[in-house]
Protein backbone atom coordinates (compact mmCIF):
# COMPACT_ATOMS: atom_id res chain seq x y z
CA UNK A 1 0.00 0.00 0.00
CA UNK A 2 3.09 2.32 0.62
CA UNK A 3 4.78 1.96 -2.43
CA UNK A 4 1.88 1.68 -4.41
CA UNK A 5 0.12 4.82 -2.92
CA UNK A 6 -3.00 3.20 -3.85
CA UNK A 7 -5.63 0.65 -2.40
CA UNK A 8 -5.88 -3.04 -4.22
CA UNK A 9 -8.23 -5.33 -4.64
CA UNK A 10 -8.86 -7.54 -1.72
CA UNK A 11 -7.04 -5.67 0.70
CA UNK A 12 -7.00 -5.27 4.42
CA UNK A 13 -4.74 -3.48 6.78
CA UNK A 14 -5.37 -3.33 10.45
CA UNK A 15 -3.52 -3.50 13.91
CA UNK A 16 -5.00 -6.86 14.21
CA UNK A 17 -3.98 -10.28 11.99
CA UNK A 18 -6.06 -8.95 9.21
CA UNK A 19 -4.61 -10.82 5.77
CA UNK A 20 -5.44 -14.92 5.23
CA UNK A 21 -5.05 -15.09 2.15
CA UNK A 22 -1.50 -15.01 -0.54
CA UNK A 23 -2.48 -12.24 -2.45
CA UNK A 24 -0.12 -11.49 -6.27
CA UNK A 25 -0.76 -7.98 -6.67
CA UNK A 26 -0.05 -7.58 -10.17
CA UNK A 27 -0.27 -4.65 -13.22
CA UNK A 28 -3.79 -5.28 -15.76
CA UNK A 29 -5.63 -2.55 -17.46
CA UNK A 30 -8.92 -2.75 -15.14
CA UNK A 31 -8.90 -3.45 -11.36
CA UNK A 32 -10.14 -6.50 -10.18
CA UNK A 33 -9.20 -10.24 -8.97
CA UNK A 34 -8.73 -13.69 -10.07
CA UNK A 35 -9.62 -16.28 -7.55
CA UNK A 36 -6.74 -19.15 -7.10
CA UNK A 37 -8.77 -21.65 -8.94
CA UNK A 38 -9.15 -19.95 -12.01
CA UNK A 39 -5.11 -18.38 -11.56
CA UNK A 40 -3.36 -22.15 -11.91
CA UNK A 41 -5.18 -22.90 -15.37
CA UNK A 42 -4.21 -19.49 -16.76
CA UNK A 43 -0.94 -20.27 -19.23
CA UNK A 44 0.04 -16.75 -18.94
CA UNK A 45 0.22 -16.51 -14.89
CA UNK A 46 3.68 -18.14 -13.76
CA UNK A 47 1.02 -19.84 -10.81
CA UNK A 48 0.38 -23.33 -12.70
CA UNK A 49 2.60 -25.64 -10.34
CA UNK A 50 0.67 -24.22 -7.37
CA UNK A 51 -2.15 -26.73 -8.08
CA UNK A 52 -0.33 -28.93 -5.88
CA UNK A 53 -0.71 -27.53 -2.97
CA UNK A 54 -5.05 -28.24 -3.66
CA UNK A 55 -7.88 -26.61 -2.85
CA UNK A 56 -7.70 -25.34 0.99
CA UNK A 57 -4.10 -22.89 -0.44
CA UNK A 58 -6.09 -21.82 -3.87
CA UNK A 59 -9.16 -20.69 -1.79
CA UNK A 60 -6.80 -18.74 0.13
CA UNK A 61 -4.47 -17.08 -2.94
CA UNK A 62 -6.08 -14.28 -5.21
CA UNK A 63 -4.05 -12.13 -7.84
CA UNK A 64 -5.12 -8.53 -7.45
CA UNK A 65 -4.65 -6.53 -11.05
CA UNK A 66 -4.74 -2.78 -11.07
CA UNK A 67 -3.69 -0.57 -13.65
CA UNK A 68 -0.74 0.93 -10.85
CA UNK A 69 3.34 2.13 -12.73
CA UNK A 70 5.24 0.49 -10.01
CA UNK A 71 3.32 -2.59 -11.15
CA UNK A 72 4.81 -2.32 -14.89
CA UNK A 73 8.38 -3.39 -13.25
CA UNK A 74 7.43 -5.40 -10.27
CA UNK A 75 4.91 -8.03 -9.16
CA UNK A 76 4.45 -8.10 -5.16
CA UNK A 77 3.66 -11.10 -3.44
CA UNK A 78 1.59 -10.08 -0.24
CA UNK A 79 1.61 -13.19 2.01
CA UNK A 80 -0.98 -13.76 5.15
CA UNK A 81 0.23 -12.37 8.87
CA UNK A 82 2.01 -14.47 10.84
CA UNK A 83 -0.19 -16.61 13.61
CA UNK A 84 1.19 -17.75 17.24
CA UNK A 85 0.49 -20.95 18.34
CA UNK A 86 -0.32 -24.68 17.25
CA UNK A 87 -4.03 -24.78 16.67
CA UNK A 88 -4.03 -21.76 14.59
CA UNK A 89 -1.05 -23.19 12.49
CA UNK A 90 -2.93 -26.69 11.64
CA UNK A 91 -6.17 -24.33 10.99
CA UNK A 92 -4.47 -23.22 7.79
CA UNK A 93 -5.02 -26.68 6.20
CA UNK A 94 -2.39 -26.71 3.84
CA UNK A 95 1.53 -26.76 4.09
CA UNK A 96 2.25 -22.80 5.15
CA UNK A 97 5.98 -22.93 4.99
CA UNK A 98 6.18 -25.30 1.61
CA UNK A 99 4.18 -22.60 0.17
CA UNK A 100 6.48 -19.70 1.05
CA UNK A 101 9.44 -22.30 0.02
CA UNK A 102 7.67 -22.10 -3.21
CA UNK A 103 7.41 -18.63 -3.69
CA UNK A 104 10.94 -17.69 -1.96
CA UNK A 105 13.28 -19.63 -5.10
CA UNK A 106 11.24 -17.95 -7.52
CA UNK A 107 11.18 -14.29 -6.14
CA UNK A 108 13.66 -11.66 -6.21
CA UNK A 109 13.25 -10.20 -2.95
CA UNK A 110 12.04 -11.21 0.27
CA UNK A 111 10.80 -8.66 2.95
CA UNK A 112 10.33 -9.29 6.09
CA UNK A 113 8.28 -6.87 8.27
CA UNK A 114 8.49 -6.42 11.96
CA UNK A 115 6.97 -3.95 13.79
CA UNK A 116 8.56 -1.75 17.17
CA UNK A 117 6.10 -3.01 19.40
CA UNK A 118 6.36 -6.71 18.43
CA UNK A 119 9.35 -8.56 18.30
CA UNK A 120 8.81 -11.66 18.99
CA UNK A 121 9.51 -14.32 16.81
CA UNK A 122 7.04 -16.85 16.65
CA UNK A 123 6.73 -20.53 16.00
CA UNK A 124 5.41 -20.32 12.88
CA UNK A 125 7.46 -17.29 12.03
CA UNK A 126 10.50 -19.03 12.72
CA UNK A 127 9.49 -21.79 11.01
CA UNK A 128 8.68 -19.57 8.02
CA UNK A 129 12.20 -17.82 8.20
CA UNK A 130 13.83 -21.42 7.80
CA UNK A 131 11.91 -22.91 4.94
CA UNK A 132 13.84 -19.62 2.71
CA UNK A 133 16.94 -21.62 3.44
CA UNK A 134 19.42 -21.38 0.33
CA UNK A 135 17.78 -17.67 -0.55
CA UNK A 136 19.71 -16.15 2.10
CA UNK A 137 20.69 -13.52 -0.20
CA UNK A 138 17.48 -12.31 -1.28
CA UNK A 139 16.47 -11.74 2.22
CA UNK A 140 16.18 -8.12 3.48
CA UNK A 141 14.04 -6.89 6.94
CA UNK A 142 12.04 -3.83 7.52
CA UNK A 143 11.40 -2.39 11.40
CA UNK A 144 8.65 -0.45 10.72
CA UNK A 145 6.66 1.57 13.07
CA UNK A 146 10.07 3.06 14.42
CA UNK A 147 8.63 6.53 14.86
CA UNK A 148 6.71 5.37 17.62
CA UNK A 149 9.19 4.91 20.01
CA UNK A 150 12.11 7.55 21.18
CA UNK A 151 15.50 6.90 20.22
CA UNK A 152 17.04 5.42 23.33
CA UNK A 153 14.16 2.65 22.86
CA UNK A 154 14.94 2.24 19.18
CA UNK A 155 18.45 1.50 19.68
CA UNK A 156 16.96 -1.21 22.40
CA UNK A 157 14.54 -2.56 19.86
CA UNK A 158 17.09 -2.94 17.06
CA UNK A 159 20.01 -5.02 19.65
CA UNK A 160 16.94 -6.96 20.32
CA UNK A 161 15.45 -7.95 16.79
CA UNK A 162 19.04 -8.86 15.61
CA UNK A 163 19.88 -10.98 18.32
CA UNK A 164 16.21 -12.16 17.89
CA UNK A 165 16.92 -13.12 14.11
CA UNK A 166 20.48 -14.28 14.66
CA UNK A 167 18.83 -17.31 16.36
CA UNK A 168 16.61 -18.22 13.90
CA UNK A 169 18.44 -17.24 10.51
CA UNK A 170 21.58 -19.31 10.20
CA UNK A 171 24.37 -16.87 8.20
CA UNK A 172 27.47 -15.51 8.76
CA UNK A 173 26.96 -12.04 7.54
CA UNK A 174 24.87 -9.92 9.21
CA UNK A 175 21.20 -9.18 7.31
CA UNK A 176 20.45 -5.35 6.31
CA UNK A 177 17.81 -4.00 8.29
CA UNK A 178 15.59 -0.79 7.02
CA UNK A 179 14.43 1.10 9.75
CA UNK A 180 11.65 3.54 9.39
CA UNK A 181 7.90 4.27 9.36
CA UNK A 182 6.41 2.95 6.09
CA UNK A 183 2.93 4.87 5.87
CA UNK A 184 1.40 8.19 4.29
CA UNK A 185 0.91 9.73 8.00
CA UNK A 186 2.84 11.91 10.30
CA UNK A 187 5.52 10.93 12.17
CA UNK A 188 5.29 10.28 15.93
CA UNK A 189 8.64 10.95 16.69
CA UNK A 190 10.54 13.16 14.63
CA UNK A 191 13.93 13.33 16.38
CA UNK A 192 14.90 10.41 14.03
CA UNK A 193 13.35 11.88 10.47
CA UNK A 194 16.32 11.93 8.89
CA UNK A 195 17.09 8.02 9.77
CA UNK A 196 13.86 6.87 8.61
CA UNK A 197 14.72 9.61 4.91
CA UNK A 198 17.78 7.57 4.65
CA UNK A 199 16.96 4.00 5.26
CA UNK A 200 13.92 4.57 2.85
CA UNK A 201 15.99 5.85 0.01
CA UNK A 202 18.42 2.68 0.64
CA UNK A 203 15.09 0.63 0.41
CA UNK A 204 13.49 2.19 -2.88
CA UNK A 205 17.14 1.86 -4.32
CA UNK A 206 17.29 -1.85 -3.16
CA UNK A 207 13.66 -2.50 -4.96
CA UNK A 208 14.55 0.27 -8.29
CA UNK A 209 17.48 -1.93 -9.09
CA UNK A 210 15.74 -5.80 -9.16
CA UNK A 211 14.47 -5.05 -12.64
CA UNK A 212 17.91 -4.69 -14.13
CA UNK A 213 19.37 -7.61 -11.91
CA UNK A 214 16.20 -9.87 -12.73
CA UNK A 215 17.87 -11.73 -16.06
CA UNK A 216 21.40 -12.69 -14.03
CA UNK A 217 19.39 -13.51 -10.84
CA UNK A 218 17.28 -16.37 -13.16
CA UNK A 219 21.08 -17.21 -14.63
CA UNK A 220 22.12 -18.02 -11.24
CA UNK A 221 18.88 -20.26 -10.62
CA UNK A 222 19.59 -22.06 -13.20
CA UNK A 223 23.25 -22.62 -12.57
CA UNK A 224 21.63 -23.82 -8.98
CA UNK A 225 19.67 -26.10 -10.17
CA UNK A 226 22.38 -27.61 -12.23
CA UNK A 227 24.64 -28.54 -10.20
CA UNK A 228 21.64 -29.96 -7.70
CA UNK A 229 20.43 -32.20 -10.87
CA UNK A 230 23.77 -33.09 -11.21
CA UNK A 231 24.18 -34.02 -7.49
CA UNK A 232 21.01 -35.66 -7.59
CA UNK A 233 22.43 -38.00 -10.89
CA UNK A 234 24.70 -39.17 -8.61
CA UNK A 235 22.95 -39.84 -5.33
CA UNK A 236 20.34 -41.86 -7.53
CA UNK A 237 23.08 -44.15 -9.82
CA UNK A 238 24.78 -44.84 -6.25
CA UNK A 239 21.75 -45.99 -4.80
CA UNK A 240 20.59 -47.95 -7.88
CA UNK A 241 24.19 -49.82 -8.02
CA UNK A 242 23.77 -50.96 -4.37
CA UNK A 243 20.08 -52.33 -4.37
CA UNK A 244 20.45 -56.76 -4.85
CA UNK A 245 19.27 -58.00 -8.26
CA UNK A 246 16.79 -60.19 -6.33
CA UNK A 247 16.22 -60.92 -2.45
CA UNK A 248 16.38 -58.28 0.22
CA UNK A 249 15.50 -55.14 -1.61
CA UNK A 250 13.36 -53.63 1.05
CA UNK A 251 16.00 -53.99 3.80
CA UNK A 252 18.81 -53.12 1.65
CA UNK A 253 16.68 -49.73 0.86
CA UNK A 254 16.18 -49.22 4.16
CA UNK A 255 19.66 -49.90 5.12
CA UNK A 256 20.39 -47.02 1.92
CA UNK A 257 18.42 -44.49 3.32
CA UNK A 258 19.42 -44.82 6.67
CA UNK A 259 23.34 -44.55 5.85
CA UNK A 260 22.09 -41.03 3.52
CA UNK A 261 24.51 -39.03 5.18
CA UNK A 262 27.94 -41.29 4.80
CA UNK A 263 26.87 -41.84 0.95
CA UNK A 264 26.88 -37.87 0.85
CA UNK A 265 30.66 -37.94 2.27
CA UNK A 266 31.29 -40.48 0.24
CA UNK A 267 30.25 -39.16 -2.95
CA UNK A 268 32.35 -35.65 -2.20
CA UNK A 269 35.35 -37.30 -1.87
CA UNK A 270 34.53 -39.65 -5.20
CA UNK A 271 33.43 -36.45 -7.07
CA UNK A 272 34.75 -33.47 -5.89
CA UNK A 273 31.74 -31.94 -5.06
CA UNK A 274 30.98 -29.36 -2.47
CA UNK A 275 28.85 -30.73 0.70
CA UNK A 276 27.04 -27.32 -0.15
CA UNK A 277 25.47 -28.43 -3.07
CA UNK A 278 24.16 -31.70 -1.94
CA UNK A 279 20.19 -31.28 -0.97
CA UNK A 280 19.47 -31.90 2.87
CA UNK A 281 19.36 -35.24 4.66
CA UNK A 282 16.52 -35.19 6.18
CA UNK A 283 14.10 -34.31 3.59
CA UNK A 284 15.74 -36.54 0.86
CA UNK A 285 15.31 -39.53 3.36
CA UNK A 286 11.89 -38.28 3.47
CA UNK A 287 11.36 -38.62 -0.54
CA UNK A 288 13.50 -41.68 -0.63
CA UNK A 289 11.32 -43.80 1.56
CA UNK A 290 8.42 -43.61 -1.25
CA UNK A 291 10.76 -44.60 -4.52
CA UNK A 292 11.45 -47.94 -5.57
CA UNK A 293 15.16 -48.28 -6.13
CA UNK A 294 14.91 -50.57 -8.85
CA UNK A 295 13.04 -48.19 -11.08
CA UNK A 296 16.32 -45.43 -10.49
CA UNK A 297 18.80 -45.29 -13.71
CA UNK A 298 22.36 -45.50 -13.53
CA UNK A 299 24.89 -42.79 -14.04
CA UNK A 300 25.11 -41.86 -17.65
CA UNK A 301 28.57 -40.36 -17.91
CA UNK A 302 27.48 -37.58 -21.53
CA UNK A 303 24.90 -36.23 -19.40
CA UNK A 304 26.85 -35.39 -16.58
CA UNK A 305 29.81 -34.29 -19.09
CA UNK A 306 27.39 -31.86 -21.06
CA UNK A 307 26.05 -30.20 -17.86
CA UNK A 308 29.74 -29.82 -17.12
CA UNK A 309 30.16 -28.42 -20.14
CA UNK A 310 27.27 -25.71 -20.00
CA UNK A 311 28.59 -24.50 -16.70
CA UNK A 312 32.69 -24.58 -17.73
CA UNK A 313 31.15 -22.62 -20.88
CA UNK A 314 28.06 -22.05 -22.03
CA UNK A 315 27.37 -20.07 -18.92
CA UNK A 316 30.28 -17.58 -19.20
CA UNK A 317 29.13 -16.51 -22.64
CA UNK A 318 25.32 -16.18 -21.52
CA UNK A 319 26.42 -13.81 -18.91
CA UNK A 320 28.80 -11.82 -21.97
CA UNK A 321 25.41 -12.22 -23.66
CA UNK A 322 23.44 -10.37 -21.00
CA UNK A 323 25.93 -7.52 -19.95
CA UNK A 324 25.46 -6.54 -23.73
CA UNK A 325 22.40 -6.63 -24.09
CA UNK A 326 22.02 -4.27 -20.82
CA UNK A 327 24.66 -2.00 -21.54
CA UNK A 328 22.67 -1.55 -24.93
CA UNK A 329 19.35 -1.10 -23.17
CA UNK A 330 18.25 2.19 -20.95
CA UNK A 331 18.67 1.52 -17.45
CA UNK A 332 15.17 -0.33 -16.13
CA UNK A 333 13.95 1.70 -13.01
CA UNK A 334 10.98 1.29 -10.97
CA UNK A 335 8.66 4.06 -11.23
CA UNK A 336 5.51 5.52 -9.91
CA UNK A 337 3.82 5.26 -6.47
CA UNK A 338 6.10 6.38 -3.53
CA UNK A 339 9.38 5.87 -5.67
CA UNK A 340 8.52 8.69 -7.68
CA UNK A 341 7.64 11.24 -4.58
CA UNK A 342 11.11 10.49 -3.03
CA UNK A 343 12.67 12.54 -5.70
CA UNK A 344 10.08 15.40 -6.00
CA UNK A 345 10.93 18.60 -5.73
CA UNK A 346 13.18 20.13 -2.49
CA UNK A 347 12.34 17.19 -0.58
CA UNK A 348 14.69 14.17 -2.30
CA UNK A 349 17.15 12.66 -0.49
CA UNK A 350 20.06 15.28 0.54
CA UNK A 351 18.38 18.10 -1.26
CA UNK A 352 19.69 20.61 0.76
CA UNK A 353 21.92 19.18 2.64
CA UNK A 354 25.97 18.83 3.07
CA UNK A 355 27.60 19.91 -0.35
CA UNK A 356 23.63 20.43 -1.68
CA UNK A 357 23.37 23.10 1.11
CA UNK A 358 22.79 26.62 -0.64
CA UNK A 359 22.35 25.55 -4.68
CA UNK A 360 19.53 27.40 -4.72
CA UNK A 361 20.51 30.64 -3.12
CA UNK A 362 21.79 33.29 -5.09
CA UNK A 363 24.52 34.25 -2.25
CA UNK A 364 27.71 32.24 -1.82
CA UNK A 365 26.68 30.01 1.00
CA UNK A 366 30.01 30.10 2.55
CA UNK A 367 29.52 33.75 3.10
CA UNK A 368 28.16 33.33 6.66
CA UNK A 369 30.81 31.80 8.00
CA UNK A 370 33.82 33.56 6.19
CA UNK A 371 34.39 36.04 8.78
CA UNK A 372 35.25 33.00 11.25
CA UNK A 373 37.26 31.75 8.23
CA UNK A 374 39.07 34.84 7.93
CA UNK A 375 40.06 34.93 11.10
CA UNK A 376 42.31 32.24 11.36
CA UNK A 377 43.43 32.81 7.62
CA UNK A 378 45.19 36.01 8.52
CA UNK A 379 47.31 34.26 11.76
CA UNK A 380 48.62 32.14 9.04
CA UNK A 381 50.83 34.96 7.50
CA UNK A 382 49.24 35.36 3.85
CA UNK A 383 51.58 36.97 1.66
CA UNK A 384 49.87 39.09 -1.53
CA UNK A 385 46.71 37.78 0.03
CA UNK A 386 47.42 33.97 -0.58
CA UNK A 387 48.63 31.25 2.37
CA UNK A 388 50.87 28.26 1.20
CA UNK A 389 50.23 24.85 1.02
CA UNK A 390 52.45 24.08 4.36
CA UNK A 391 51.02 27.14 6.04
CA UNK A 392 47.22 25.53 5.31
CA UNK A 393 47.87 22.03 5.88
CA UNK A 394 48.77 22.47 9.54
CA UNK A 395 45.37 24.39 10.05
CA UNK A 396 43.61 21.49 7.62
CA UNK A 397 45.25 18.67 9.82
CA UNK A 398 43.34 19.69 12.86
CA UNK A 399 40.21 18.11 11.49
CA UNK A 400 41.69 14.79 12.53
CA UNK A 401 40.36 13.78 8.88
CA UNK A 402 43.25 11.46 6.80
CA UNK A 403 44.91 13.33 4.42
CA UNK A 404 43.45 10.90 1.66
CA UNK A 405 40.17 13.46 2.35
CA UNK A 406 42.54 16.43 2.93
CA UNK A 407 44.05 15.79 -0.53
CA UNK A 408 40.98 15.79 -2.32
CA UNK A 409 39.58 18.84 -0.38
CA UNK A 410 42.44 20.71 -1.37
CA UNK A 411 41.76 20.02 -4.81
CA UNK A 412 38.35 21.14 -4.50
CA UNK A 413 39.05 24.51 -3.18
CA UNK A 414 42.69 25.17 -5.05
CA UNK A 415 40.40 26.64 -7.55
CA UNK A 416 43.31 28.28 -9.64
CA UNK A 417 45.21 25.55 -9.41
CA UNK A 418 48.09 27.57 -8.17
CA UNK A 419 49.04 25.49 -5.13
CA UNK A 420 48.24 28.61 -2.56
CA UNK A 421 45.35 29.37 -1.42
CA UNK A 422 43.29 33.19 -0.93
CA UNK A 423 40.91 34.06 1.70
CA UNK A 424 38.01 32.37 -0.43
CA UNK A 425 39.38 29.69 -1.43
CA UNK A 426 40.36 28.85 2.47
CA UNK A 427 37.22 29.49 3.21
CA UNK A 428 35.70 26.69 1.25
CA UNK A 429 38.33 24.62 2.11
CA UNK A 430 37.09 24.69 5.92
CA UNK A 431 33.20 24.20 4.10
CA UNK A 432 34.46 20.84 2.86
CA UNK A 433 35.87 20.18 5.85
CA UNK A 434 32.70 21.08 8.04
CA UNK A 435 30.92 19.02 5.25
CA UNK A 436 32.74 16.27 6.03
CA UNK A 437 32.40 16.05 9.81
CA UNK A 438 28.95 16.39 9.62
CA UNK A 439 28.89 12.87 8.02
CA UNK A 440 28.02 14.12 4.09
CA UNK A 441 29.46 12.55 1.37
CA UNK A 442 32.05 15.13 -0.59
CA UNK A 443 31.27 16.37 -3.90
CA UNK A 444 33.56 14.39 -7.28
CA UNK A 445 33.61 18.30 -8.73
CA UNK A 446 33.26 20.99 -7.07
CA UNK A 447 29.41 22.34 -7.79
CA UNK A 448 29.16 25.89 -9.13
CA UNK A 449 27.07 27.68 -6.44
CA UNK A 450 30.03 26.78 -3.95
CA UNK A 451 32.89 28.23 -6.50
CA UNK A 452 33.96 31.44 -4.57
CA UNK A 453 32.64 34.48 -6.36
CA UNK A 454 36.27 35.81 -7.22
CA UNK A 455 37.00 32.64 -9.25
CA UNK A 456 33.38 31.86 -10.59
CA UNK A 457 34.09 33.74 -14.31
CA UNK A 458 37.94 32.37 -15.14
CA UNK A 459 36.75 28.99 -13.34
CA UNK A 460 33.96 28.49 -15.67
CA UNK A 461 35.57 29.43 -18.72
CA UNK A 462 38.66 26.82 -18.20
CA UNK A 463 35.89 24.19 -17.57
Amino acid sequence: RYLLEQDFPGMRIGPEPTTDSFIAVMYGETEGNVPGNALVVDPKKPFRKLSRFGNAFLNRFMCSQLPNQVLKSISIIDSPGILSGEKQRISRGYDFCQVLQWFAERVDRIILLFDAHKLDISDEFSEAIKSFRGQDDKIRVVLNKADQVDTQQLMRVYGALMWSLGKVIDTPEVLRVYIGSFWAHPLRNTENRRLFEAEAQDLFKDIQSLPQKAAVRKLNDLIKRARLAKVHAYIISYLKKEMPSVFGKENKKKELINRLPEIYIQLQREYHISAGDFPEVKKMQELLENCDFTKFHSLKPKLVEAVDNMLANKIASLMNLIRQEESNMPTEMVHGGAFDGTMAGPFGHGYGEGAKEGADEDEWVVAKDKPAYDEIFYTLSPINGKISGISAKKEMVTSKLPNSVLGKIWKLADCDGDGMLDDEEFALAKHLIKIKLDGYELPGTLPSHLVPPSHRKPFQTAE
